[in-house]
């Protein structure tokens, strides 16, 4: 999200507590292992994803939009990455952006944050992506009020497959079905942050995200849900949990 908001919510919300949270139901997910490698294509229907749990990012931030999406995501491990898959069913899409660590967060896009090291849940990366496959990726540490934009060497590790083209353009203002499919090597982020493994009995603190802060139909779903009267992505004392199996 952009920085104007990040910031001016940043610094209302820098006396909250995880603590404060206890009352709140925090969405929770359990992500399987993978046994083998698999195609980055984004099929939401190989064999693979069939089994397993769908997330849904169903609660809606802000005013009522033009059109509410439908999105869900599912996501997996093996032993060297991490993998996530959206599948959107949408309307008014357009999607112009394509430099890495541009404002995709303005066109349709997903997005995933996720905090890999369970002692301090307040450091952690967001990956965002428009429908159109470019990737913004940046590491937060929010007690600290840092963030840090990911090297483009880095992000580019980022196997990413989309079913939209790079651009739309003119708008799709019918309904429009699009999937979103990426592999995270894990040992890139270990040139940014801690990083607890994922393995069984590992928990991390996570949030799934679809959003439009521009044109036609904006609009702004989370999975875990978010007590806050302003849309803001970046507050991680609402992050969900992710318990690998």
């Amino acid at each position: 999200m952009k920085t104007s908001i990040f910031v001016s919510l940043l610094l209302l919300c820098v006396g909250c507590s995880f603590q404060k949270q206890k009352n709140i139901k925090m969405s929770e997910y359990n992500v399987v292992k993978l046994d083998h490698p698999i195609l980055i294509d984004g099929n939401w229907n190989k064999p693979e994803w069939q089994n397993v749990k769908t997330i849904d990012i169903k609660y809606k931030m802000g005013d009522k939009p033009l059109f509410t999406p439908s999105a869900q995501a599912k996501m997996m491990y093996d032993d060297k990455n991490l993998y996530v898959i959206f599948h959107v069913d949408d309307r008014y899409v357009r999607c112009l952006i394509t430099d890495y660590n541009g404002a995709v967060y303005e066109e349709p896009a997903v997005e995933f944050f996720f905090s890999p090291d369970p002692e301090f849940p307040d450091r952690y990366f967001n990956l965002e992506i428009n429908c159109g496959g470019t990737p913004l990726m940046h590491y937060n540490d929010f007690s600290a009020k840092t963030r840090k934009s990911l090297d483009l060497e880095d992000i580019k590790k980022v196997e990413i497959a989309h079913s939209l083209p790079q651009v739309v353009d003119p708008e799709i203002s019918d309904p429009v079905t699009w999937t979103l499919e990426y592999r995270i090597p894990l040992a890139m982020l270990e040139k940014y942050s801690k990083i607890i493994y994922p393995k069984s009995g590992i928990e991390w603190r996570a949030n799934f995200y679809k959003i439009a802060e521009k044109g036609n139909n904006v609009h702004f779903l989370t999975w875990s849900f978010v007590d806050n009267p302003v849309p803001n992505f970046h507050l991680p004392e609402f992050f969900g949990i992710i318990k690998f199996e």
